[in-house]
């Protein structure tokens, strides 16, 4: 996938892997390759927007299994992805060891909460920013955290589509 002329004429089975490597999500990718063609980027990106927004609970949780959590490092992700991902968390490489403690004890109490781990947009956001984020989450009630989620991993597709469309 170069640009949005390559997504729209390029091969489903071709363009599969390279959309779960983004969000991993099969349904996601199904319905963005079988929705083609977008006119524009801001009609792929609305539509990923639609679909991320409308997952099943099960589909979000298959999804959230290419994160790390935030401020550890990528384990078992592919080169590409642990450098994205890197990228993404780089207000964390910052952060000193008693922040780097509080995400650790932060993301272990969202987890315990919310049977899952702690998803945020993190890209231009400092550490501290990203644990007062967790703190306001844990007081959602799981069907409104489960939206907060999604809505979350809806921006981190866009970026990640906008920025592998982009070249």
């Amino acid at each position: 996938m170069t640009d949005l002329s390559g997504f729209n004429d390029g091969s489903a089975d071709e363009l599969r892997p390279r959309l779960l490597s983004l969000t991993d999500s099969p349904l996601w990718a199904t319905t963005l390759l079988e929705r083609r063609p977008y006119a524009e980027l801001a009609d792929l990106l609305a539509a990923s927007d639609e679909i991320i927004r409308a997952l099943p609970e099960e589909e979000v949780d298959a999804a959230l299994a290419g994160h790390p959590r935030i401020g550890e490092r990528a384990a078992g992700l592919d080169p590409e992805q642990a450098a994205r991902s890197a990228r993404e968390q780089a207000g964390m490489a910052a952060a000193g060891d008693s922040l780097q403690a509080e995400m650790a004890a932060g993301n272990a109490a969202y987890e315990e909460r919310f049977g899952r781990i702690y998803l945020v947009a993190a890209a231009g956001r400092s550490a501290e920013d990203l644990l007062a984020f967790l703190q306001e989450r844990l007081h959602n009630d799981a069907v409104g955290e489960l939206d907060v989620v999604r809505g979350e991993l809806a921006m981190i597709t866009r970026r990640r589509l906008t920025d592998e469309l982009s070249g």
